[in-house]
């Protein structure tokens, strides 16, 4: 998620910006970092297009389904804190080479899994390859954009990770419902994408500035400046809420999608999900010029109405009003996610913005990974739609909380620079 993913690359790779040599400006080194954080996106998105083949063929239930969901989250989270800032002193090239072997050798172990420990190591190996090649990606997108468009970089790691989830979602779904070896051949396709993406990426430029430093691997620091703890505690509250929307969807949708629908075709699966991501990025593509906080409250009314569309489709049984709440979903979740970190980056300084940005990540990896295994482990018990109406009641709650302090940020800050010109 991923789509995730995509404003945290954008505001953590600015800290590395610095000046480049010519030679590392523009070019095809820029579109083959593009291409590999499309294709990692994408990848951790085939497997939620797979969960319900897996659930009939091993009999796995909808809990085991969410732990090894949330074994993927949790992994890019280790990754990401404990690799992200090793391409600065090591380089982009080498960390993004890391990356997409570890992806490979997670796409063998998809496409040979016979049983639920395959699934397991499959996603662990998957998830750090994220990990790994996040801060990579995304400041390298940012070095290497063209000078002629410099804004390309900060566009590109915005919508790519939801392209990516989107087209995964609807790709693998298709190829399992159409084409042969259903468990084995959407993974076998990505080898063979990573493995001309490594070429790629041997070919391109180096862009880090100090690259060639000597090997220093440390965890980021996990702190919030405690000048800025209360603005970042309603800011993080829309994190939550949205991660928490797309972890669900990401581990259920698809089960939920086809339940509705009564139907057994696969691309039904993959199609929510890339219905979600769909809109999402249509939603961060048209408010990324507005301000922060009016972007984060658009996105928690979306997010609000859509939760109560499903409410309302999942009581009437309606798989068409379903769809259409996905969408609405979908542009309040990229709505939502885009403007609160941006609020969240605002908040530290740039010397600090790393740490912040560690910070936020935490309570986004933990709102897509704990609430979706509790919600696998209360399907068991309870059924997948009453389940489904108790996780979206929920989160319309803490949506609901998240929008009434969010406009009570945004009426404060309107206060404070009324009284600051007045003063002047």
């Amino acid at each position: 998620m991923a789509s995730d993913t995509s404003n945290h690359q954008t505001h953590g790779a600015r800290r590395h910006r610095a000046p480049q040599p010519a030679s590392t400006s523009g070019g095809s080194g820029f579109w083959v970092v593009g291409a590999v954080l499309v294709l990692l996106m994408l990848s951790s998105s085939v497997p939620s297009a797979l969960y319900v083949l897996y659930q009939e063929r091993w009999d796995l239930s909808s809990g085991t389904i969410t732990v090894v969901f949330a074994v993927y989250a949790v992994t890019v989270l280790i990754g990401l804190l404990v690799f992200g800032s090793l391409s600065d002193t090591l380089g982009r090239r080498p960390v993004l080479t890391a990356g997409l072997v570890l992806a490979i050798v997670s796409m063998l172990l998809f496409a040979g899994a016979q049983g639920l420990a395959w699934l397991l190591a499959a996603r662990a190996v998957q998830g750090f390859a994220v990990g790994l090649a996040t801060g990579a990606m995304g400041a390298a997108l940012l070095e290497l954009a063209p000078r002629s468009r410099p804004a390309l970089g900060a566009q590109v790691n915005s919508a790519g990770p939801t392209i990516g989830i989107g087209l995964g979602g609807i790709g693998a779904g298709a190829l399992v419902q159409y084409a042969p070896a259903p468990t084995a051949l959407s993974y076998l396709l990505l080898v063979g994408a990573f493995a001309l993406s490594l070429v790629g990426v041997f070919r391109m430029g180096e862009s880090a500035p100090a690259a060639g430093g000597p090997l220093r691997v440390a965890p980021h620091r996990i702190r919030v400046p405690a000048e800025v703890r209360g603005r970042f505690a309603v800011l993080v509250l829309t994190i939550v809420a949205v991660w928490s929307v797309g972890g669900f969807y990401l581990s259920l949708g698809p089960h939920l999608a086809l339940s509705l629908i009564k139907s057994a075709n696969y691309v039904v699966g993959g199609a929510t999900v890339a219905l979600l991501a769909g809109a999402a990025t249509g939603a961060q593509l048209l408010l990324g010029r507005v301000a922060a906080l009016r972007t984060a409250i658009v996105g928690l009314l979306l997010l609000l109405a859509g939760l109560g569309l499903v409410l309302v489709s999942l009581a009437a049984g309606s798989a068409a009003l379903f769809l259409v709440a996905t969408a609405v979903l979908g542009s309040g979740w990229g709505a939502a996610f885009l403007g609160a970190f941006r609020a969240l980056s605002a908040l530290a300084d740039p010397a600090r913005r790393g740490e912040l940005t560690a910070a936020v990540y935490v309570f986004a990896y933990l709102a897509m990974s704990v609430p979706a295994v509790l919600a696998g482990v209360l399907t068991n018990v309870h059924g997948l739609h009453r389940t489904s109406v108790g996780f979206m009641a929920a989160v319309a709650a803490v949506c609901v909380v998240a929008l009434v302090a969010t406009v009570r940020l945004g009426a404060r800050g309107t206060t404070d620079r009324t009284a600051e010109g007045g003063a002047a």
